[in-house]
C-alpha cells in the first residue's frame, strides 16, 4: 500500500525542494519528493508530490505544507503501487544533441557514444524544465560543433548543475562556475557533480560552486568577464539582469538564455540588444532558448 501527497506550489518553491532525508530526519523510510510542471503554458504553477510507503501522519503533512505557502495537501491512497517507480513515471530521459540525461532507473538505457548525466528524480525536474534544459543542451552542442571554444564559463541559476556539467564536457579545459540563489540547489549540484564525476575546484576543467543572488557575488566578480554565460531561469529575472549579464560577458562572448516562453522572447531579446548584444539564434517552439553575442564595444 502506497500513499501520495500532492500540493500546489510555485516554481520557486519547487526548485527549493529539500532532500527528503533533511525534511524527515527521524523517519526510517522517508518519502520520495518530486516536483513537476503540469501545464507548460502556466510556468509558475507547479506541483509537489510526496510518495510514502505508509499513510503519513499529521506531522508529515504539516512538514510538507510548509513547503508550499498557499496550498492544502491532497492525500491519495495508491493500491498495490510501487511508490518509487510512481515517483519517476513521466521522467523520461532527455536526448539533446550528444547528451543523454536520465534518472537512476534509466541508467541501463544510456546509448553508446552519448555524453550521459544522471539526475535523480527527487529534484525539480518537470515538463517545462525538460523543454528548456533540452533546448540549452542543444544550443551548447551546436556551439561546440560550429567550432566555438570557451575558457571561462558561468552557469547562473544552475538548479541541478546539469548545464555546467554539459559545458565542461564540451570544453574540458575551461574554468567554470555554477551559482544559484538557493543554497539547496547548490548542495544538489554538489551531489550531482559527485554522481557524474565532475571535478569541483577553481582550476581548469573544474567547477566552482557558490550561492549567489544574480551576479552579486565576489566569486562571480573575480571570475568575470566570461566568454560563455548560461542562464536558464525566468523571463523577468533575465530582463532585470540584462545589464549585469552583459557587463560580465567579455566582448565577443556568448550568452545563452532560457526559461522564457515564446510570448516573452521579444522583451528579453530587447533588454540584451539594448546592452550591445546581437541575437544569433532566436530559438524555436513554445519555450525559447536565445543565443546572443556580446558586442565589441
Amino acid at each position: 500500500m502506497s500513499w501520495r501527497v500532492t500540493l500546489r506550489c510555485t516554481r520557486a518553491e519547487a526548485e527549493a525542494l529539500p532532500d527528503s532525508d533533511d525534511l524527515f530526519p527521524d523517519l526510517a523510510s522517508p518519502p520520495v519528493l518530486v516536483a513537476d510542471e503540469p501545464d507548460p503554458d502556466r510556468p509558475d504553477d507547479w506541483r509537489l508530490h510526496a510518495y510514502f510507503d505508509r499513510q503519513p501522519g499529521w506531522a508529515e503533512l504539516a512538514a510538507l505544507e510548509r513547503l508550499a505557502a498557499d496550498s492544502d495537501p491532497l492525500l491519495e491512497r495508491l493500491e498495490d503501487a510501487d511508490w518509487v517507480t510512481l515517483s519517476q513515471q513521466g521522467l523520461q530521459p532527455i536526448r539533446a544533441g550528444r547528451f543523454f540525461v536520465h534518472t537512476p532507473m534509466h541508467h541501463k538505457d544510456r546509448p553508446d557514444g552519448a555524453t550521459s548525466f544522471e539526475i535523480d528524480a527527487g529534484l525539480a525536474f518537470g515538463t517545462g524544465q525538460h523543454a528548456t534544459t533540452a533546448g540549452c543542451l542543444d544550443a551548447l552542442d551546436r556551439l561546440e560543433r560550429s567550432g566555438k571554444s570557451f575558457a571561462n564559463i558561468a552557469d547562473i541559476g544552475t538548479g541541478t548543475g546539469l548545464l555546467a556539467f554539459a559545458a565542461l564536457a564540451l570544453w574540458p579545459a575551461a574554468r567554470a562556475i555554477a551559482t544559484d540563489i538557493d543554497p539547496i540547489a547548490v548542495d544538489v549540484t554538489r551531489d550531482n557533480a559527485a554522481i557524474n564525476g565532475v571535478p569541483l575546484g577553481m582550476g581548469a576543467g573544474e567547477l566552482l560552486l557558490s550561492v549567489a543572488d544574480g551576479m552579486d557575488d565576489p566569486m562571480l566578480v573575480s571570475r568575470a568577464p566570461f566568454d560563455l554565460l548560461i542562464a536558464n531561469i525566468l523571463a523577468g529575472p533575465l530582463i532585470e539582469l540584462a545589464p549585469a549579464f552583459a557587463a560580465a560577458t567579455a566582448p565577443g562572448g556568448t550568452i545563452v538564455l532560457a526559461g522564457l516562453l515564446d510570448s516573452q522572447a521579444e522583451a528579453v531579446t530587447a533588454a540584451y540588444t539594448a546592452r550591445g548584444c546581437r541575437l544569433l539564434e532566436p530559438g524555436t517552439g513554445e519555450w525559447r532558448v536565445l543565443v546572443l553575442e556580446r558586442g565589441a564595444g
